[in-house]
Parts: structure tokens; sequence; C-alpha cells
């Protein structure tokens, strides 16, 4: 019996199977090592009925989690996991290598990662190629879902949401100034609260002014990750692998036409893809 993990920072998708087929699923909230402490993987971990009852049996797990890039984060992460599956061995790689194998499987190409963070790399088959890009939602993630809320709450904030909207943005959230600043610099994982704005987006892709913002991040996007990716790697093929791709994959293409780039393929759930590669 195996399990394959795929975390963002807000969410990780479950899946278990046993001789390739699916026998149990469950979500959690993300377990990416920079910003969860082990007691609270742990704690997350035993709320899951699903994993309870299956700890014993799971021999191998596959894990692909934001924050996982240095060896250090991955022993760490595997170790917490260890304690919680005794029985089970542990293999640990970032959340871009997961996109990269649930998109390319054993080929070479170009990988977006437009989820509730952003990345992008050249995949030689075997491995993402390292870059600069992963400076996390304070500093980076143009794109990403973190990165559309926090211009939906600078927009709330600064009162420069059309009427209709804001009356929307009210209505559903009820937040006045003093909560968003203290859930933003007092509270922890501020990425997820962030993140939760991508709803909003979703309700209203059609209106002007939700467009411009997705277009604008999505520019930033092409210009920081993808456009310098394809010039040091002309001729692959593009793929793109989160919610965020996924749900506003329309607005991505009409970009990538902008810059005479074409999409190969868009992936919302890359675990369904890592299911098949592991199990096979």
């Amino acid at each position: 019996m195996i399990a394959v993990v795929y975390s963002g920072s807000k969410t990780a998708f479950w899946k278990i199977a046993d001789e390739g087929k699916v026998i149990a699923e469950c979500t959690m909230p993300g377990i990416n090592p920079c910003l969860n402490e082990a007691k609270t993987i742990l704690s997350q971990l035993n709320k899951k009925a699903t994993l309870v009852n299956h700890a014993e049996q799971i021999k191998k797990i596959y894990v692909f989690a934001a924050g996982a890039s240095s060896e250090d984060r991955k022993k760490e992460l595997a170790r917490t996991l260890e304690t919680f599956f005794k029985r089970s061995k542990v293999a640990v790689k970032d959340d871009l290598y997961g996109a990269a194998l649930a998109a390319c499987f054993n080929h070479s190409g170009i990988v977006g990662l437009l989820g509730s963070g952003a990345n992008c790399a050249w995949f030689d088959g075997k491995t993402p190629q390292k870059n600069n890009f992963g400076l996390g939602f304070v500093l980076g993630d143009e794109g990403s879902s973190n990165y559309l809320g926090k211009k939906l709450v600078i927009a709330f904030l600064k009162d420069e949401l059309p009427a209709e909207l804001k009356a929307e943005f009210d209505l559903k959230y009820n937040l006045e100034r003093p909560q968003i600043f203290e859930r933003i610099y007092r509270k922890p994982l501020a990425q997820q609260f962030l993140s939760n704005f991508l709803d909003f987006f979703i309700e209203h892709k059609a209106n002007p002014f939700i467009i411009n913002i997705i277009d604008e991040a999505f520019d930033s996007y092409f210009k920081i990750y993808l456009l310098p990716t394809v010039k040091q790697h002309p001729n692959q093929q593009i793929h793109f692998v989160g919610l965020v791709a996924a749900k506003f994959q329309d607005r991505l293409r009409l970009m990538a036409a902008k810059y005479n780039l074409e999409i190969t393929s868009v992936i919302k759930e890359p675990i369904y893809n890592l299911l098949n590669y592991y199990s096979n």
C-alpha cells in the first residue's frame, strides 16, 4: 500500500492506493515545512480518520510539498511523517518537482506552477532546474492565489473596489481594516488568509476589475518567471499546474498568446498523474 501527497501551503491532497487501485483519499491543511511545525502537522494528521485508519498498512509515502526545497526541510518533513506512519518509508520532494513529474512524466519541458504559490522551471525529464524564483508570498509568488488575494485586499483597503464589488466583498467577508491588519501582521499563516480570497476571483471572474487584476498578475508572472525560462530553453513545451492556472486558463492562454507562446497543457490537480506514475 502506498500514499501520494501533493501539498501547497494551503491544502495537502492525499491518495492511498493498493495494487494500483485508490482505496482512500482526503485533504488536510498544507504541510509546508517552512511554515508548519512538526507538532502542528502531527496534530492535523491525528484529526484525519482516513490517515489514522490506514497508518499501519502504508509502506511507502511519496510527498511533494511547498517549502520542501532544501535537504534539511525534506529530512525534517520526512521525520515528522515517519513519526506518525511508523511502518512507512517517506520520500519528500518539493511541489515544483511534483508538478513537473505530473505534467511531463519522463520528458523534458517547462513547467509553471500557479496555485497558492508560484514557480517555474525547466524539467530535463529527471529534475527541475534550480532557479531563484521561489521568494515566497511576501517577496514573490506573482500570479498565485496569495498574490491575487493581496491585490484584492489592497484595493479594498484603499477603497478602490468598484461599488458593486465592494458590496459583494462586504457581504461575503464582513471584514474591517483592523481585522485585516491583525490577520496579516500578527497572526500566523497570513498566506492562507490571502489565498482564501481566490473564491471571490472565481465568483467574479467576468468582472472587468477582477479580469484586470488577473491579467496584471499573469503578466508579472510571465515577465519574472516564464519568459526568462523560455529564453534559456527555447522550443520546449510549456505546461501549467495548479488551481489558479486551471480556473483562469482562458486568461493564461491569452497572456501566452501576447508573448507568442503556446501552452501545451494545464493540470488542475497533479496528484492524479503522480498517483498513476507511482502506482505503475
